[in-house]
């Protein structure tokens, strides 16, 4: 528990983080089978640069994506640090896989080996929203994740109550604001697959279309979905 307190208070030092952990015995297949726990930490995204966003990604949107991602992918390394010196097997899991690091499977399913949806909704910050967005308790959907894997080793961390259903009600706005139409509007919950309310496919050619026009840049990325969230714009502070 000293360990996990450590690990609280070095990402809780600032109020544009959240923190999660989760208990992922049995849940997951193959080389990551043997981790136990998975530690989520979300990253808040610049309020005024999601709100500018209207028609696709902004340049200033895609610019503090990157930069969130990198400040992420510090904290990985300063929380694995500590995972390390206390002797505990571990892996770090980035908020993005790059080009080069995806294999072919992702590009049969666009799914990685590890969701940090998955991770978030497990330790109890949030839910995943009609257009598939993870819709945190604290920032809505403007917020960035990443994970890390921990195998059952002698610790045991307390977790958070798994939420397994979606608090998203009637609301539609990200699905008629969905420029690529890639959702149903049909609700998430732990037994729904995402292919039953999200075209993943749809949402991709959209965001590269989307990103090659507004940003002259080779990248999935939109952003629209998030800004129009209501429950985004009731965090703000």
């Amino acid at each position: 528990m000293q360990l996990q307190q450590k690990i609280i208070d070095a990402i809780t030092i600032s109020p544009l983080y959240i923190i999660g952990f989760a208990d992922i015995e049995g849940l997951l297949d193959g080389r990551l089978k043997k981790y136990r726990y998975a530690i989520s930490i979300g990253r808040r995204l610049n309020d005024s640069i999601i709100d500018g966003i209207a028609n696709g990604p902004t340049k200033e949107y895609y610019a503090i994506y990157r930069e969130t991602n990198r400040e992420l992918e510090s904290k990985l390394i300063e929380i694995g640090n500590l995972l390390e010196n206390s002797g505990l097997k571990h892996v770090l899991i980035k908020p993005t896989l790059e080009g080069n690091e995806l294999d072919e499977d992702y590009y049969k399913t666009l799914r990685t080996p590890f969701s940090h949806k998955m991770a978030a909704t497990r330790s109890g910050l949030g839910w995943i929203g009609k257009t598939d967005l993870l819709i945190s308790k604290a920032f809505g959907p403007r917020v960035r994740f990443v994970s890390i894997l921990i195998e059952n080793d002698s610790i045991e961390f307390a977790t958070g109550v798994p939420v397994s259903q979606s608090k998203c009600g009637e609301c539609n706005k990200c699905v008629i604001h969905c420029p690529a139409n890639a959702a149903t509007g049909k609700k998430w919950n732990v037994q729904t697959d995402r292919d039953e309310f999200f075209n993943a496919y749809k949402c991709r050619e959209k965001c590269r279309e989307l990103a090659k026009n507004n940003l002259d840049a080779n990248a999935s990325i939109c952003g629209i979905c998030i800004s129009v969230c209501p429950i985004g714009k009731r965090q703000k502070k």
